[in-house]
Parts: C-alpha cells; structure tokens; sequence
C-alpha cells in the first residue's frame, strides 16, 4: 500500500462506518472453527515472517515459506515468476478460475512497535537507501492468512469444483510487482481467472471487520518532478536574475486550482507537492528549484487531466514570469505509477452480502473508497472484460483505540508507520476466512 512511511493517521473515511462492529462470530462456521484450531500456528507463522521483513524484489525467503506451505497443501508451485513471485495452482474438476493474491514485501522503515519479535533486519531499498525493515504495511498478516486460505481450501476440495490459483506477489510497495508477473506470462503460463480476491489490513476498522468498496476502491498513484529553472545571482540585486523560488512557488500555489476549480467535486482528485527543494545561503538567488509531487485519482481519464493540467501551469507560470525557451521548466511523470483499483460493483455488493451472512451484518461492510495507492488492479485490468475483481480491507485496531482517536485522544498509527502493529490474530483470522468464503461461493458444486 503505497502511502507515507512515517505519517500517523486520524481516523480515515473507513472508521466512521464500522467503529462499534463486533470481532466475534455470530455463528461458528466449520471455516471459522477450522482457522481457530489452526490460530496457535498461524500466530508462529506470522511472527517469524514479521521478524524477517523483506524489501521490494528480495522477498527470497518469505516466498519460500509460502511456496512450502502450499506444495504441503497439495498445489503445484512455481516460483521466480516475476523475479520473486510464487504461483500455486490446484486443479480441481470443472468450474471457475479464482485467483487469490497475497503481496509479500516490507519497508525501509525501522520498527518501534515494541514487539518481542520485532524486525531487527536492516537492507538497502531500490532506491539505494539503507534503513532498518519492517512489515509497516501488515504484510505479514497478508500471507500468513494465504497460507491458511490455501490449506482451508486444499482440506474441502470435496466442496467445490474448479481451479484455484494462489500468487505470492512481490514489489506491491513500489507498485510494479503486479505487472511483472504479468510480464512473466501469470495468464499464460498458468490458468486465466475469471476472478480475483485480496485483502489488505487496515488500522481504521474495528480488529476482524471486513469492508469493501463497490467500483473505485484505491486511486491511481503518480510521482511528479519539476524542475524549475532560473538565473542566479546576488540577492541584493534581483532585477538582475530570473529567481525560480518565486516561480515555484507560484507554481505550488497553481496547481491547488486543479482540485478546487477544474475537478468535478464529486470525483475527488489529490495534488499534494511533498517536496520543494532550492537555494543554498540567505543572499543568493538559486539557479533552480526542485519540487516532488503526488497525484491521485481514479479514473484513466482523471488522471490524464490532472498530469496535462501540471504541465499546462508549470509552462503558463514560466512564461509570465519571462522565462526564456531555453530555461523552461522540465516536468517529469515517473513511469512506474500505481493506476487505480477497480471493485467490480456487483460481484462486490454479492460478496459483502455472503459475508454478512456467514458472518455476521456488523462484521461484513461497503465502505468508501480511499485515495492510497495498491497495484492489485493490475489483475483485473489485464483483462477487465472477463475478470470480476474484490480487494477487501481487514480492521486490525481495537474498537477501544478507534473510539480513543474518534474522540480526539492518541491517533491511530497510519499504514506505513513504524508504530503499526495490529491485532494480527484477528487480522489473520478474518482474512482468510473471508477469502476461503468467498472462493468456496465462487466454486461451489
């Protein structure tokens, strides 16, 4: 989940619906009784892979742990499928294709949780940098509940008919592992489904409360550079430069107009400049001015507005501020974006209404869509005509530490933050009962 790795959140869109739910079970279920039975393990599991948090493309190890566990199970692995990636496969008669994905790698984010089994592992992320690692976005609880979804399944094949395909998926946090299993020929070499499922943690639902979003669940995610240009000199003597700190910040103050005055309120777009960057010393006009963007949105179509727009004003402001050609600011669209993730709305509104069923009204939600970043729409986009599509979300905070923060007490810790750690049991179990419900739903004979 691309967001900020060090912002703590407030309660977000997600917790307003759901902060009284209950975490327990209004009927046992023989999936919910199986994953109790199973919890002891599952909690080893999931502490020994939060203990060995792996940055983007050297997921090696947690992908072993997966692709075991699934081979036990009775599927047929293979792995290195887009660098790091596995795929299980368990061909089981005629019937549907369902595709369920867990994303397995960590962050450069030193851990403060205060876990006894907090992440000591320190590495250098793609960007070069080297930090400590930490599962700050509950990977962890991603694949120690594909594990239990893949075993579940693996035990009732007595129940459903069809094929099941497992991904363990790497590089979601850089938002390019997706397509590179594609790239790898995920639909080719292996079976095409006709739907895929996820889940992903999140600190602003009650611990064990799952939700999803009908149509747009998660925005597009574009990293925006501008280089402003100028020409430098004396700070006492300003008619004598071009000074590009006034033309950025012109810029900066701009670009709010795409969200205030050219978007349609209801179609909700962020342009965020994260970073502005110029100047080395009080009485010197720089020479340049560096800002860093992010831009999210929803639809395709949005998006190609909103980065036109950024040009548009970036060359507008220049040439009112007498800019030569030969100056004119560079504006750069990082080409690894995060384009934006799809619930299909009716298959979505089914599946909430069968988990609330086998689960219960107030553990099963629709909840509102959200403008972080995840790169599992790549699957359905590959073929959106065919393939339905579900990314749930999965509370991990307790009701207590959501009506704290509602309250305007202590915040919860954002997705990212060094200080997530959520209720992992509740997270886990959840998680792959809501999967394994849904694909057995999907498969039934």
């Amino acid at each position: 989940m691309r967001k900020s790795p060090h912002k703590a959140a407030t309660l977000g869109p997600l917790a307003s619906v759901a902060l009284a739910a209950c975490v327990t079970p209004v009927a046992a279920e023989p999936v919910s009784d199986s994953i109790a039975r199973d919890m002891p393990g599952l909690m080893a599991i999931y502490r020994d892979l939060h203990a060995h948090p792996e940055l983007s493309y050297q997921e090696m190890r947690s992908a072993r742990v997966m692709a075991d566990a699934a081979r036990k199970a009775g599927f047929a692995v293979t792995e290195k499928v887009g660098k790091t990636g596995i795929v299980a496969v368990l061909k089981n008669g005629e019937g549907p294709t369902v595709l369920i994905r867990a994303d397995m790698d960590g962050l450069p984010v030193t851990e403060q949780t205060g876990l006894p089994f907090a992440s000591k592992e320190r590495g250098v992320s793609t960007a070069g940098v080297e930090s400590g690692i930490m599962h700050a976005c509950g990977h962890d609880t991603h694949m120690t509940a594909w594990i239990e979804t893949a075993r579940l399944m693996a035990a009732r094949k007595g129940e459903w008919s069809g094929t099941l395909v497992m991904i363990g998926q790497p590089a979601e946090e850089v938002g390019t592992g997706a397509t590179s299993m594609l790239e790898d020929g995920l639909y080719t070499r292996f079976p095409k489904p006709d739907y895929t499922l996820a889940f992903h943690d999140t600190p602003e639902l009650p611990s064990g409360v799952v939700g999803a979003a009908k149509g747009w669940a998660l925005a597009n995610v574009d990293s925006v550079d501008i280089l402003v240009k100028g020409v430098g000199g004396h700070g006492a003597y300003p008619h004598t430069t071009k000074d590009p700190i006034v033309l950025a910040s012109a810029i900066v103050m701009k670009l709010q107009t795409l969200a205030s005055r050219e978007s349609d309120p209801l179609d909700p777009v962020v342009v965020t400049v994260g970073s502005f960057h110029a100047g080395t010393k009080h009485n010197i006009i720089s020479d340049q001015a560096k800002l860093e963007l992010t831009v999210r949105s929803f639809s395709d179509e949005t998006r190609r507005k909103l980065l036109s727009g950024i040009r548009r004003i970036v060359e507008g402001e220049a040439i009112a501020s007498g800019i030569p050609k030969d100056l004119m600011p560079v504006v750069s669209v990082k080409e690894n974006y995060t384009r934006s993730t799809y619930n299909s709305p009716e298959f979505t509104e089914q599946a909430i209404a069968y988990l609330q069923d086998k689960m219960g009204k107030d553990r099963a939600l629709l909840t509102p869509p959200v403008m972080g970043g995840e790169d599992f729409g790549e699957f359905r986009r590959a073929d959106e005509d065919r393939i339905k599509s579900v990314i749930f979300w999965v509370g991990g905070s307790s009701p207590e530490k959501i009506a704290v923060a509602k309250s305007g007490g202590a915040p919860l810790p954002s997705l990212h933050s060094p200080f997530w750690a959520p209720e992992a049991d509740k997270v886990v179990g959840a998680g792959s009962q809501a999967l394994t419900l849904t694909a057995l739903r999907l498969m039934a004979k």
